[in-house]
């Protein structure tokens, strides 16, 4: 009979089985990081993984676990993009074929890098459950093994790694902040750290557009919850794992939901102090610290788990923009102006004496109103934070322009 629960020795073995393979990611100390917290603040970064996520541990487990006769045929995946990136790794590495079918909305870098790392890709279904009910065809057909992303025993044992390695590399660690969606992270770091040091305290975080495992605990079981869209693409799993819930129930201390808006700026944050990229999921942990939703931490050694880094570019420049006007770094207002020659010339020499920089100009003169003369100019302008941004507007105010 196959496995189904997972222990502290199935972990201990599984980091034995994948260390040739996955790599110790480092755990340092962050000062800027503690500094806008409170709480002595370590990364373990998983976003160091050679496919930039944690997922590595688990798909290498559960492949060098495949029977022989597995192997031969090959696996088939349901993800959204790291369990994929995973496999697909692994899978070339250990030449066992790999078929990953994506939703549709998975991100561009993780379908093509998938597809490089040699996995048969095939995007199918507008969310989770679409893409899995499409795995289990090529399982029928083709009699592919299919490895859960998150509810199986082999991958929860592997991503449980991660949880030893913390306690190894921070000896005195109070608190771990993980990102929880399908829960198999969540639930072999619970197995792992509460097996060997049960003081240290635990807290998960999700988005309030995902909320998988609160809607699990309210209900007392998995349930499904409606895709919203979310930074935290890793996080949209629509429900928790039936095994991982099991697991993590009774050992997690504490779950909390953050907003989007704490997300994106926890990716700037992140990409500014620590210098490192993240996706949506990694950057939870940080967004939950920041936002304050997580209380009692102040002075306290806490290792955020920084699971992953692969973030499509394209989101990672809006990102930066919304987190840039967050933090009063870049503004936009609409004032009206003279259209006569010197008009635009004052305008900007007010924002130059404050200090400000015009990053564009747009004209709107259709629609600003019956006088010919006058426009109405649409300015956004590069800012040092919210106290600049007043500063700005009082003094456009004293030269008579209203904004």
């Amino acid at each position: 009979m196959a496995k189904t629960s997972v222990s502290l020795s199935d972990i201990k073995e599984a980091r034995r089985r994948i260390r040739s393979g996955v790599i110790v990611t480092p755990c340092p100390e962050s000062i800027p990081l503690s500094e806008i917290t409170g709480a002595r603040i370590v990364c373990k970064l998983d976003n160091f993984q050679r496919t930039g996520s944690f997922k590595v541990r688990g798909a290498r487990n559960a492949l060098l676990k495949l029977p022989k006769a597995n192997r031969a045929k090959g696996i088939v995946a349901a993800s959204a993009g790291n369990h994929a990136l995973g496999l697909a790794y692994h899978g070339q590495l250990l030449g066992i074929p790999v078929t990953v079918v994506m939703p549709e909305f998975a991100p561009l870098i993780k379908i093509t890098t998938c597809q490089r790392l040699g996995a048969r890709v095939v995007l199918h279904g507008s969310d989770f459950s679409e893409a899995r009910a499409e795995a289990q065809r090529f399982v029928a057909a083709e009699g592919l093994t299919y490895i859960h992303g998150f509810d199986d025993p082999d991958i929860i044992a592997g991503q449980g790694t991660i949880g030893l390695e913390i306690l190894d590399q921070v000896p005195d660690v109070d608190a771990i902040v993980c990102p929880v969606g399908g829960g198999g992270l969540l639930a072999g770091l619970c197995v792992a750290v509460k097996s060997v040091r049960p003081r240290v305290k635990i807290i998960a975080v999700e988005s309030v557009s995902t909320g998988n495992l609160t809607a699990a605990l309210k209900a007392g079981h998995p349930v499904p919850v409606s895709r919203r869209p979310t930074l935290a693409d890793g996080l949209a799993t629509l429900t928790v794992g039936d095994r991982s819930f099991e697991l993590i129930r009774g050992r997690v201390d504490s779950v909390v939901q953050v907003e989007e808006k704490w997300i994106a700026l926890a990716i700037l944050r992140m990409l500014e102090l620590e210098k490192t990229v993240v996706e949506g999921a990694a950057a939870a942990p940080l967004a939950a610290m920041m936002s304050g939703r997580i209380k009692g931490l102040r002075g306290k050694r806490v290792a955020l788990v920084v699971c992953g880094g692969n973030i499509d570019p394209v989101i990672l420049g809006r990102v930066i923009e919304k987190g840039l006007v967050h933090d009063g770094r870049l503004t936009r207002f609409t004032v009206k102006i003279s259209d006569r020659p010197g008009g635009l010339a004052e305008l900007c020499r007010v924002i130059a004496s404050c200090g400000a920089s015009v990053n564009q100009v747009a004209h709107d003169r259709a629609f600003s109103g019956p006088d010919v003369s006058a426009t109405h100019v649409v300015c956004t302008v590069e800012t040092r934070d919210r106290k600049h941004v007043a500063a700005l507007h009082r003094a456009l105010r004293r030269a008579g322009f209203r904004t």
